[in-house]
């Protein structure tokens, strides 16, 4: 089959079920993430890591969901590619991946602060966390400019929508820098606090219900974080192999349209980060000084196992 003669488009009612989801998913999200900049800005006295990176996350969050308005009325009149088009695209993505990286260096900073509570104090400030912040914004911002330069957009005829059959190993790389990597970051900090703080938990009768509530909190963050993103790379790189391999124009349209189904979940994250990572704030902001404590205190005595919490 030529696969030349393939026209991959969004199914014919996408428009009107992203109009049905983005409604809400927007309404929703600007009140909780305009909600959370209003506490982390101006309701807190003493600026921390986690603090900085909330606020980080809750603007891309924002700028992302800024973007989807346009996004749907981009495809319910079917947009050219264009000046406008690869503006509006740069901005969806960039804050996207900013989203996920901010994710990604928070689980990080939290691995440092639970797993090494006392060597990491060298490593984790405020200020250093402005400066990781801002140096992430600037390369996203970089990367996804150079991508747009550099990508192939003449056979594709509509605004976000991939129409040509031609493999982009430009979007192969994004996918797997922008999402596969952090997931396994994301994945391995989660585990080793989750581990960390079981075994405080056991060791600490007092602060077993502390402990257990960070353990709950930290497997939802990673829960909702692999749920929302995951299925939509994983369409990426199955659109990617198919454009390399397959003949068959049906099967290439059923990826299409599974990877806008999935883009409409990854982008219900915008709600669901200012929820989750508040909780984050508030747990171990209660939780790091007792891990330090404990840390600190094991270096001078031998610690017992808890028999009777």
């Amino acid at each position: 089959m030529n696969l030349s003669s393939c026209n991959i488009t969004a199914y014919e009612n996408f428009p009107l079920v992203q109009l049905c989801v983005y409604i809400p998913v927007f309404l929703l999200g600007i009140l909780l993430n305009m909600l959370a900049l209003w506490v982390f800005c101006c309701k807190l006295i003493k600026w921390t890591e986690t603090r900085v990176y909330m606020v980080n996350l809750a603007v891309a969050d924002c700028l992302l969901l800024f973007t989807l308005p346009f996004k749907t009325l981009s495809q319910f009149h079917q947009m050219k590619v264009g000046t406008w088009c690869l503006v509006l695209e740069g901005g969806y993505f960039i804050n996207r991946l900013m989203s996920i990286g901010i994710i990604t260096v928070v689980a990080a900073d939290r691995y440092l602060a639970i797993k090494y509570p006392l060597k990491s104090k060298v490593l984790r400030s405020p200020l250093k966390a402005a400066f990781a912040s801002g140096f992430l914004w600037i390369v996203i911002i970089c990367v996804i400019s150079l991508i747009k330069k550099l990508e192939d957009r003449e056979q594709d005829e509509f605004c976000f929508e991939k129409s040509s059959v031609k493999p982009s190993v430009i979007t192969l790389c994004a996918i797997i820098v922008g999402f596969f990597v952090p997931m396994i970051i994301v994945s391995y900090c989660s585990v080793e606090v989750i581990a960390e703080l079981t075994r405080k938990r056991n060791e600490n009768c007092h602060e077993e219900n502390l402990m257990r509530k960070a353990v709950y909190i930290v497997s939802a963050n990673m829960a909702v974080f692999i749920v929302c993103f995951l299925p939509l790379y994983l369409g990426h790189l199955l659109r990617f192999v198919m454009d390399s391999t397959s003949s068959n124009c049906s099967a290439i349209q059923t990826v299409n349209n599974f990877v806008h189904l999935a883009s409409v979940l990854a982008n219900t994250n915008c709600c669901l980060d200012a929820i989750c990572y508040y909780f984050v704030n508030k747990e171990f902001k209660e939780a790091s000084p007792k891990l330090a404590k404990s840390k600190s205190e094991a270096s001078g005595k031998t610690q017992f196992p808890c028999t009777s919490c």
